[in-house]
């Protein structure tokens, strides 16, 4: 049993011994689960970690905490982090760690070097519902197929969402923010809109009235603020300091979590904004921005197979964009097949069986895992806190052995910052002067606001012009008039066959072209993404 032992820990020692730039998470544990092995120590290449990851783990397993172990090391290496900070708790990432108590045992068993600091940290949230700097984006720059996921719309009435933004592509109408969008969905639907549709095919008025009702819902919700400008640039999630330290950027998301398929499709929408503006890169030695996904079940959960077909698409090319991308979750099956079979990298902290479906949850976990001889099924139920069971893709591409793992302790503060450190924060970044204050340019609303008051204001210019035309001329009492006139003006009255002035002047081809291209003068260039995701530039 000593040599079945020692054997396990020698694999752990050769397996992750790596030649390249590396981040430490900690050191194998013995088999028989209480001596940490100090000199078995588990490693993550840097060069690996854009071949994506996972983070899984029962609640209360250490899960937040490992994310904070990760970004610390991250950022020491020079590589920015984005962060999800669902919970609030870890802005302590600005703040020293106490050091002391437990903190100090666990380091002295993995006879590693540790101290007390604070990181970079930019604060950001979702449209002014938190703190930090507001982010918003615009309803064009979301585009359909992730709002679509936002609204919960079916697959006929997403169809229908593409069309009204296919719409307002065509003529030139900026979807900035919500009112923009109901605006247009409102249109189209009137007697004038479904003509303009009328090649295009055409909007049912009850799948219209659905998406209206969502997005009344949503703009209740929050949207109404996070949706506009100005949107946000990838660009700052890309930041070093001037010593070289990668920013940790987090997403506060504590003041919308009522809204959580609101903030999880967010997050997917900024990964697929990083797919369309960064270069590639093929597979640089250390990664250009690792992105951590948290509460990844939220984006999955009732997506259509289109959106779903999209995720795993985006996390298969944005690797070679120079992105890492660590999903956050409960179990593996919370992530699709197709997703999870991209993610080489895996920290999975203990699992719970008190029911079948949890049983069953903990077979499936075991089976994505490589062949070991530790009995996975006993080990991920007895885990302690703090400890995970680690397997990560070598230098060269292949799996690592599969090693229990007490993980290192955080060095910033675990848990929140106090208020005065997050003001200073706030008050130091450089974004809040770009991000601050909300712009509401002319766009879709204002333009069909404009389209109908010049189309109200021409015919009242023709009603007036109307009775003019259609007035007789006066004669001298008992003259007749003249047979040629009476032929022309048919006795003093307008002919219903020639109709008057005002419906001639409506149904000529050039008040309708007045009616088309009105509002349309403002040019936009637009760039497609993986999601139908548009940007203004």
């Amino acid at each position: 049993m000593s040599e079945q032992r020692s054997s396990q820990v020698d694999r752990v020692r050769e397996g992750y011994a790596f030649d390249g730039p590396s981040i430490v998470l900690g050191a194998a544990v013995g088999s028989d689960g209480d001596a940490v092995v100090s000199d078995a120590v588990v490693r993550l290449p840097l060069g690996s970690m854009n071949r994506h990851g996972l983070v899984a783990g029962a609640t209360g397993t250490g899960k937040t905490v490992t994310l904070q172990v990760l970004a610390e090391q991250l950022s020491d290496a020079g590589v920015p982090v984005f962060l999800a900070d669902v919970k609030g708790d870890l802005t302590g990432l600005a703040t020293p760690g106490p050091g002391g108590g437990k903190v100090q045992e666990r380091m002295d068993g993995l006879d590693q070097e540790w101290e007390a600091r604070a990181y970079p940290v930019e604060l950001l949230n979702l449209g002014g519902h938190g703190v930090g700097s507001p982010v918003r984006a615009t309803v064009t720059g979301f585009g359909p197929t992730l709002l679509s996921k936002v609204l919960g719309l079916n697959q006929t009435q997403e169809s229908s969402l593409g069309l009204i933004f296919y719409w307002a592509d065509q003529q030139g109408l900026a979807l900035l923010d919500l009112k923009d969008l109901v605006a247009v969905t409102q249109h189209l639907i009137s007697d004038e809109g479904r003509a303009e549709l009328k090649g295009l095919g055409g909007i049912a008025t009850s799948t219209a009235g659905v998406i209206l009702r969502e997005l009344i819902a949503l703009s209740a919700a929050g949207g109404d603020v996070f949706f506009g400008e100005p949107e946000f640039e990838t660009s700052d999630l890309l930041r070093t300091t001037a010593d070289g330290q990668g920013v940790i950027t987090l997403l506060e998301l504590p003041g919308v979590r009522d809204r959580p398929v609101l903030f999880s499709t967010f997050l997917m929408w900024l990964l697929a904004e990083l797919f369309q503006d960064l270069p590639e890169v093929g597979d640089p030695d250390r990664p250009g921005l690792v992105f951590f996904f948290d509460e990844a079940h939220l984006l999955f959960d009732d997506a259509s197979d289109a959106f779903l077909d999209a995720v795993e698409q985006a996390v298969r090319l944005i690797r070679s964009k120079g992105v890492g991308v660590f999903f956050v979750t409960q179990t593996p099956t919370d992530v699709p097949d197709a997703v999870l079979a991209q993610l080489g990298n895996r920290v999975q902290h203990a699992l719970r069986a008190h029911t079948p479906r949890d049983a069953k949850a903990l077979k499936a976990t075991v089976s994505t895992f490589p062949t070991s001889d530790l009995d996975l099924g006993e080990v991920l139920t007895s885990l302690r806190t703090g400890e995970a069971v680690v397997t990560v893709l070598s230098e060269e591409g292949a799996p690592t052995p599969v090693a229990r793992t007490m993980l290192r302790a955080p060095q910033a503060r675990i848990g929140t910052s106090e208020e005065e450190v997050l003001r200073t924060v706030v008050a130091g970044s450089s974004l809040a002067g770009r991000y601050g204050e909300a712009l509401d340019r002319e766009s879709a609303h204002e333009m069909l606001a404009a389209r109908a008051e010049a189309a109200a204001r021409a015919v009242e210019e023709a009603q007036a012009a109307e009775p003019e035309a259609r007035r007789p001329t006066t004669r001298a009492p008992g003259s007749r008039q003249d047979p040629r006139e009476e032929d022309r003006s048919g006795g003093g009255r307008a002919r219903d066959d020639d109709g008057g002035v005002v419906e001639q002047v409506v149904s000529s081809p050039a008040f309708r072209s007045m009616l088309r291209s009105a509002g349309t003068v403002i040019g936009r260039e637009i760039t497609r993404s993986l999601f139908g995701t548009r940007r203004r530039r």
